[in-house]
C-alpha cells in the first residue's frame, strides 16, 4: 500500500467514523425527544399540582386563623376565670377575718 492509498483509506475510515457518530446521535436525539402531546399533558398535570397546592394554602391559612382565633378566646376566658378566682380568694380571707373577729368578740 502506497502513501496514497493509505491517505484514502484513512480519509475513508475517519469520514465513516464522522457518519456513524453523526447517524448515532441523530438517532438517539429522535427516541429522546419528547412529544408536543406529552409537554401538554405534563403543563395539565403541573397546573392541577399547582391549584391543588394553593387550595392546600388555602385551607391551611383558614385552619391558622381559625385556630387563632379560638386561642385568643380560651385565654380570654382563662384571664376571666383567674380573675375570678382571685376576686374569690379575697372574698374568702375577707369572710374568715369578719368570722374570726365575729367568734373573738363573744
Amino acid at each position: 500500500m502506497n502513501r496514497t492509498e493509505f491517505i484514502t483509506a484513512t480519509a475513508l475510515v475517519l469520514f465513516g467514523a464522522f457518519v456513524l457518530g453523526w447517524f448515532a446521535c441523530w438517532l438517539i436525539g429522535r427516541l429522546t425527544r419528547v412529544s408536543h402531546s406529552d409537554i401538554g399533558d405534563l403543563e395539565r398535570k403541573l397546573q392541577d399540582a399547582e391549584r391543588q397546592r394553593e387550595t392546600a394554602v388555602a385551607m391551611l391559612e383558614k385552619r391558622e386563623a381559625d385556630l387563632s382565633t379560638r386561642l385568643a378566646a380560651a385565654e380570654a376566658e382563662l384571664e376571666t376565670a383567674m380573675g375570678g378566682l382571685r376576686e374569690s380568694r379575697t372574698e374568702i380571707e375577707e369572710l374568715r377575718d369578719y368570722i374570726e373577729r365575729k367568734l373573738a368578740r363573744r
